[in-house]
């Protein structure tokens, strides 16, 4: 056989591959149309708890890449809970919900598969925190219904920015720096990562009131012990916290 007539025959075993190779799916996008909007993070917010083992990608495919897996209690051991921003079905019929995620860098959204998700539940409440100001305020479906002055970090430990919620609510003992009542939020302090669970930014009494409103904290929201125990009883877990 001469080469002109080898250089055909493999052009054309290369070609009979390619024909016969299956097509490669298109990438699901992080963002699909098609998808449903389940919270505004304004009036009304779903949340949920992980009910089984589950990954978490950057697409609703499980062919995306993986950014980590749901858990089932926070670093306090409480239930861990999952803002739920919108649901897509893909071509198969398996529901992904798009959800924000509770880690470092903050601000992390990722999809994971409905089936290892709880019921959801819903919240009409949110929290603002302004960093200039340093007052918050509380909404339940739009209208004020509380205002607080607080202390927030100093300029070397800053309060981060950005969209959290309340993971977590327990009334602390023993320890009169927090006030009686704590709120965990989302927020991760972007200095400090040992202290305390990894350095969760959380809404917290004082017992140095005298600071407040001001820079006081290495991050955390601090109330004065009254305005933190009507912000407990009126703001429910999964409550979005904006923090500006």
């Amino acid at each position: 056989m001469t080469a002109a007539a080898l250089a055909a025959s493999a052009l054309a075993m290369v070609s009979a591959t390619v024909a016969g190779a299956p097509a490669q799916a298109t990438p699901v996008p992080a963002d699909p149309p098609g998808q449903v909007r389940l919270s505004d993070e304004d009036t009304i917010t779903r949340w949920a708890t992980a009910v089984a083992p589950g990954r978490v990608y950057t697409a609703p495919s499980s062919r995306a890449r993986r950014i980590g897996r749901l858990r089932f209690t926070t670093e306090d051991g409480y239930p861990e809970v999952y803002v739920v921003l919108s649901s897509y079905r893909d071509a198969h019929g398996t529901e992904w919900l798009r959800v924000r995620v509770p880690r470092r860098p903050n601000n992390t959204t990722g999809w994971v598969a409905g089936r290892a998700l709880s019921d959801l539940r819903v919240v009409h409440t949110k929290v603002v925190v302004n960093r200039r100001t340093l007052r918050l305020t509380l909404y339940d479906r739009g209208r004020r219904i509380f205002r607080s002055p607080v202390g927030v970090g100093k300029p070397s430990t800053p309060t981060p920015a950005g969209t959290f919620w309340v993971r977590e609510k327990f009334r602390v003992r023993g320890n009169p720096l927090y006030g009686s009542r704590a709120l965990g939020t989302a927020a991760y302090s972007n200095t400090l990562t040992d202290w305390p669970g990894g350095g969760i930014i959380g809404l917290h009494g004082t017992s140095e009131p005298g600071l407040i409103p001001g820079r006081p904290s290495h991050g955390c929201v601090r109330l004065r012990n009254r305005d933190i125990v009507r912000l407990y009883a009126r703001a429910p877990v999964g409550t979005p916290v904006v923090i500006r």
